[in-house]
């Protein structure tokens, strides 16, 4: 910052609101009445219910899909891009979805809001797919390529790793 300060030029006077009070027209301002509005509360006892108890703060468990159910899913919307559908669905469940639920960057984003988390999800599946790239450029080039199937996969794993 200290480097920049030389490189700005300077103002002329010391008076920075100087002419400010002088270029302002408050004549041609006036008050107007928009609306008239009668606010009218419920004639109640004012009272409040109970805090329901099944909130409770704490995080809810994830509901997380059987294997079957998500390969069956799979294989209906992209059982036709892979010959082995099966295998790549399992590989979803047991290898893309637990390293980009260790990615810290992720688990600190899901302490966070969770569009942070999605953020940081999304970044997180993105490595894991270039780690895939080496051993299977078949789901990668669909993932780079096919955006029905990358939207489809990163839903998946999100809903997987919350």
């Amino acid at each position: 910052m200290n480097l920049l300060i030389p490189k700005l030029p300077a103002p002329k006077e010391e008076d920075l609101s100087k002419g400010i009070l002088e270029s302002i027209d408050m004549d041609s301002y006036r008050v107007e009445k928009q609306a008239m509005q009668k606010l009218a509360l419920p004639d109640d006892e004012g009272l409040v219910g109970p805090v329901p108890v099944s909130g409770g703060g704490r995080k809810p468990e994830p509901d997380i899909d059987v294997l079957s159910n998500i390969i069956k899913s799979f294989n209906d919307q992209f059982g036709t891009l892979f010959n082995d559908a099966d295998r790549v669905a399992q590989r979803v469940k047991d290898d893309i979805a637990p390293k980009v639920a260790a990615d810290p960057a992720y688990q600190n984003a899901k302490l966070n809001t969770p569009q942070t988390a999605r953020i940081e999800h999304d970044k997180a599946l993105a490595k894991v797919m270039l780690e895939v790239l080496k051993d299977d450029t078949e789901v990668y080039k669909q993932f780079v390529q096919n955006a029905s199937f990358k939207r489809f996969l990163t839903d998946m794993v999100f809903e997987i790793t919350r």
